[in-house]
């Protein structure tokens, strides 16, 4: 009876013991990223700041025909040209926190075919501050054109979630500028840039990683943050970031863009160029 009753507790403390390991998450690199994207007050605070700030960009920029936000790719007398603004699309226009979370809960990489069936099933959100701006361009007679880094073969369901969300479809205008849409589109944008500033000013640029503003965004950290200081008089003027703590050229930097790399390798090589405080002294 006895030994009856002890092995009913053994096999209580061995249920118990499984619930609780069941119930506590692993640990993960993305938890408080992407727990800061979908659920704190500081990032839909930040996005309306950035989209606020656009509005006040945007008037002084169509009052300014010398302003541009395409360095590079504007030239020639584009002071007479109509406006138009561009945005990327993905953590800056729309919030693809859903699929971030699901990659975290299953422990799945990024893929190609599992990002365009997400993209496909139109779930995602309009980042805090977006579709009101791109309205606001358009009622100034401003051009809203997305530049996205999403393959053509998920324009069509991207255009259908977008629209839902009220952003500014262009009219007859293709204000979708996909990837490897036409030749010469490849995950750049300066190629797709230059297509819009032949028949548009463009005001100002949007997104959340460098890549959206500069084509040099895959040199090492040093030469990133040269070419970033080069820039420095264009940020928060004709181009404004969004904040994207969860993936970007920002950690891949850190391992030489080798995307192949077992991911503790990658994470051995975020860890070894973060600064640490010394700590007490003895």
């Amino acid at each position: 009876m006895r030994a009856n009753r002890m092995a009913v507790v053994a096999g209580a403390i061995v249920l118990a013991v499984s619930a609780a390991q069941a119930q506590t998450p692993p640990a993960q690199d993305w938890l408080e990223a992407n727990l800061w994207t979908q659920r704190s007050i500081e990032f839909k605070a930040n996005a309306l700041a950035v989209y606020a700030l656009g509005r006040i960009r945007l008037d002084e920029a169509l009052a300014d025909r010398k302003w541009t936000a395409a360095p590079v790719e504007q030239t020639g007398d584009y002071q007479n040209l109509p406006p138009a603004i561009v945005l990327d699309i993905d953590e800056t226009v729309l919030d693809n926190s859903l699929y971030q979370v699901w990659s975290m809960k299953t422990n799945t990489p990024f893929s190609v075919p599992t990002w365009n069936l997400f993209c496909a099933d139109k779930v995602s959100r309009a980042v805090p501050g977006a579709v009101e701006f791109t309205k606001y361009a358009e009622s100034k007679g401003v051009k809203v054109f997305y530049i996205s880094n999403r393959g053509v073969e998920v324009e069509k369901p991207t255009r259908e979630n977008m629209e839902t969300l009220g952003f500014p479809m262009g009219g007859n205008v293709d204000t979708f500028l996909m990837q490897n849409e036409q030749p010469g589109w490849g995950s750049k944008k300066g190629t797709r840039r230059a297509v819009i500033a032949k028949d548009y000013r463009i005001l100002l640029s949007f997104g959340d990683n460098y890549g959206d503003f500069d084509d040099r965004y895959t040199q090492s950290e040093d030469d990133r943050l040269k070419t970033f200081a080069e820039n420095g008089p264009r940020w928060g003027r004709e181009w404004l970031m969004l904040a994207n703590p969860t993936y970007g050229s920002f950690d891949a930097a850190t391992f030489n863009y080798v995307y192949k790399l077992p991911p503790d390798e990658q994470r051995a090589a975020k860890w070894k160029v973060l600064e640490a405080w010394r700590g007490p002294k003895n």
